[in-house]
């Protein structure tokens, strides 16, 4: 009971501290007359006018959606967001949805490109041939048995048999600086050095290492799937592998750098890397305010690594689940596409207490951005040198297509913050220029940044967010107030359906008081200055913010440099706005990635020839989605689907079915191309997902085949459809990037691009390259192996197929027609 009353003073203290900064009513951000907002400031500067010109908003249809992260009532929802207006509804008929299944139908039974297998490590010589192959390896080191952990590129700790670490003069068992030794190599041997001395051993300084048996590996992470992974047959050929859209792995560094537990990495490896907080550690699992909140629970065992009693689970939500070993175990087991997005919140990094990092959106965004190359290299030394590890940095869609084929994980970079480029609301003026999205855009994109979000959860200068419901809307729309000097302009609307509205404010007439008092409560028993949450109408609620110049602007800016634009978060008012502007350029490059769009926006994103991943969420509640967007599918583009797990971005993960239900995930089972995989170990803790559901990254591969255990409920059929379909994903990831990057699609589901066979004949000559070739005629139907399959017409319209044929190298060898 003492400890339950210091954590609620903790956040009273926190919260009132914050929000006594607000405490005189602001101007809200709805429409003025004629759809322009009429603030406060508009006459003050030059600078400021202007700023506020290029945000004006569009007049377009009102509208808007919301989600609860840890909510299970709505993570598993079609749309966890909301949507309003006679006009606004999902566009699809009886007649569509039968043509978009028929048209699945078909795609699934298309030749499957053929694919090889693949090491997952290099091979390992008598002798390393180099100062990083001894990565992971036991080696004969001065007359002891020695195993190589690589803290870096050809840098690494000496673990002996005695599970001690050597250092200049003897053995300690605790790693520092002082146990990273820097390997070199030599005309007879490799030298080590630590702190700039070299390691004597036997009076030698340059070693003849040899690998040999019998060392004590250092602790880490089990992958326990067993099996080379698969590759393809070319460079250029079609993908096979599922796409994550949507995960932080760089969580570890927002909100301050200490709100989240753990971290993807350690130079120390896995002791080191899993561990709680320290907050959280020295009270014994009772000071974890976050933890506490998100989870609904009022303790929990802070020990991670070994034991993992309490953590990972799918409800803890401030604790590491992308852990590079299970990571890996993802890539093992089939993902061949991750989308990182790089988060930050600056309100909720202010409140709370503990930070180590820049609480500005940018800062964090270019600091995360770091860190994924830091990991890229980190993961290259276990590997075994530069460029060998699974996770892959890309920044096309070819070379995307290569790290995939070469059988590695392509890892895309994209963000999703609440304040990009500075562009927030002060009393109604924007803080950010069409010149300061420009200049930023082009900053992020140098970075490598291809994905991006406009808004997520305030309001900003770009557009209207979709908001959330209950305490943790009523906390953010708080922050909402500190950070643009307006609450959510949430209004009375009444949906055709009567639920596709926003999420409804608890500080509505006729919402129990007690449940703004549950978050307010404490801070009144203070005594401290308080700031009441509007007085909204009655429910439903709709935010009446929509998509802005500044907004409209980014998206075009975002096409330009072919960058991939995600609607979610957007209010219903502001997507509809946004797809229009995307119809208008023609462009391909969206993507909806963790439901929180809307069902009235769904088939216009495939319309587009854009690409979704709903939330991943509970496998039961995943196959009702995966059915659902089946019906969505336009018959012109390639057909996919992947997953937005949302890990480490405060969203739960799945749940765990029960061991007892009547089609449990047995272990061992076949994964994708054949691989084995085993229930998961790491440290004491082996995981499975019949019983603890996807408690961290590395059970995605069982949550898969749970999925076909749930869809094969209903037929065998359905099971393997949602298999191939998931399958089937990463190349349809890619297929859209490629549009986005100005290819055009196939000339065969598309027959008013097909040209005619004698211009193909001119445009296509031996020597011109795989991407050549699509920048000349479009996208292929098919890419199986050395063969790419177009179409074309004749006189008449007939359709003609064409054949290209390339070398091993990618390069024309030949056109035929008609096979």
């Amino acid at each position: 009971m003492e400890r339950h009353a210091v954590r609620r003073l903790c956040w009273a203290t926190v919260l009132a501290a914050a929000l006594v900064v607000g405490t005189v009513a602001l101007p809200s951000y709805g429409g003025g007359a004629g759809g322009e907002r009429q603030g406060p400031l508009r006459t003050v500067a030059a600078v400021q006018k202007q700023k506020a010109l290029e945000a004006r908003p569009h007049v377009d249809p009102p509208g808007t959606p919301p989600h609860v992260h840890n909510d299970p009532k709505t993570k598993n929802l079609v749309s966890r967001a909301g949507e309003t207006g006679k006009d606004v509804r999902d566009p699809s008929t009886f007649v569509s949805r039968a043509v978009a299944r028929s048209t699945v139908a078909t795609q699934r039974r298309m030749k499957d490109p053929a694919l090889t297998h693949v090491r997952a490590t290099p091979k390992r010589l008598k002798r390393p041939q180099n100062r990083y192959a001894m990565a992971n390896g036991c080696y004969g080191l001065g007359g002891q048995k020695i195993f190589f952990k690589p803290t870096d590129l050809g840098q690494y700790l000496l673990y002996t048999t005695d599970r001690q670490l050597l250092v200049h003069g003897g053995k300690v068992a605790t790693p520092s600086d002082a146990t990273i030794w820097t390997a070199r190599q030599r005309k007879h041997g490799f030298s080590f050095s630590s702190a700039g001395k070299p390691l004597v051993l036997g009076g030698k300084t340059t070693f003849r290492l040899k690998r040999t048996r019998g060392c004590t590996a250092y602790p880490e992470a089990g992958v326990d799937i067993s099996g080379k992974p698969h590759a393809g047959v070319t460079s250029y050929q079609e993908v096979r592998g599922y796409v994550d859209a949507h995960t932080h792995g760089m969580a570890f560094e927002f909100l301050g750098g200490s709100a989240h537990c753990g971290k993807p990495w350690d130079r120390f490896g896995a002791p080191y890397a899993l561990v709680d907080c320290p907050d959280h550690t020295i009270t014994g699992g009772y000071g974890g305010i976050l933890e506490d909140a998100l989870s609904g629970k009022t303790h929990h065992d802070p020990v991670g690594w070994p034991t993992f009693k309490d953590w990972p689970a799918p409800d803890s939500l401030t604790h590491e689940g992308t852990y590079y070993k299970w990571l890996e175990r993802s890539w093992r087991g089939g993902q061949r596409i991750f989308v990182n997005l790089l988060v930050e919140n600056n309100q909720l990094c202010k409140l709370y207490p503990l930070k180590r990092n820049s609480c500005d959106d940018m800062d964090s965004i270019r600091l995360q951005a770091r860190d994924m190359y830091k990991m890229q290299d980190y993961i290259d030394a276990q590997f075994g040198g530069p460029g060998k590890g699974f996770y892959r940095i890309v920044k096309t869609p070819f070379e995307a297509r290569e790290v995939i084929n070469a059988g590695k994980m392509a890892v895309v970079m994209g963000i999703e913050t609440s304040v990009p480029f500075g562009c927030s609301m002060k009393l109604d003026v924007p803080t950010c220029s069409i010149a300061d999205i420009d200049r930023q855009l082009d900053e992020v994109r140098r970075l490598g940044v291809r994905q991006m979000e406009l808004v997520n959860k305030f309001d900003n200068a770009l557009a209207g967010v979709a908001g959330d419901t209950g305490e943790v809307g009523a906390l953010v729309n708080a922050a909402n107030f500190l950070e643009t000097g307006s609450f959510w302009d949430m209004r009375h609307c009444e949906p055709a359906d009567g639920e596709s509205h926003d999420r409804n404010q608890v500080a509505a007439p006729g919402i129990n008081a007690e449940q703004q008092d549950a978050l307010f409560g404490a801070v009144a028993q203070l005594g401290l200055p308080t700031i009441a949450l509007p007085l909204y109408p009655q429910p439903n609620h709709c935010n009446s913010r929509g998509l802005t110049t500044l907004g409209e602007h980014t998206i075009k800016a975002l096409a330009q440099r072919h960058m991939i634009f995600d609607p979610d978060h957007m209010s219903v008012k502001a997507r509809a706005s946004a797809l229009d502007t995307i119809d208008e350029l023609g462009y391909h490059g969206v993507v909806s990635s963790h439901s929180w769009a809307t069902p009235d926006a769904y088939p216009r994103i495939y319309e587009e020839g854009g690409f979704i991943t709903p939330y991943a969420g509970d496998s039961a509640g995943f196959v009702d989605k995966w059915r659902k967007h089946v019906g969505w599918a336009d018959p012109r583009y390639y057909w996919g689907i992947g997953y937005g797990a949302d890990m480490n971005g405060l969203g739960a993960q799945g749940n765990p079915r029960g061991a007892s239900v009547a089609n449990p995930v047995t272990y061992p089972f076949k994964g994708i191309e054949g691989v084995t995989v085993k229930r998961q170990t790491a440290g004491a803790r082996t995981w499975d997902i019949n019983t603890d559901g996807v408690a961290q990254y590395g059970l995605y591969p069982d949550w898969i085949e749970d999925l076909t255990k749930v869809a094969g409920a209903t037929s065998a059929a359905d099971a393997r459809n949602i298999e191939d379909d998931i399958a089937r994903g990463a190349e349809a990831y890619l297929q859209m990037w490629e549009r986005a990057e100005g290819i055009k699609p196939d000339s065969c589901r598309n027959p008013s691009l097909r040209q005619q066979v004698s211009k193909v004949q001119r445009l296509i000559h031996p020597g011109m390259s795989t991407r050549a070739v699509m920048k000349a005629v479009g996208q292929p139907y098919t890419r199986l192996g050395r063969a790419f399959g177009f179409c074309a017409k004749e006189k008449g319209h007939r359709s003609v197929r064409m054949t290209v044929t390339f070398s091993p190298a990618g390069k024309v060898l030949s056109l035929n027609r008609g096979r």
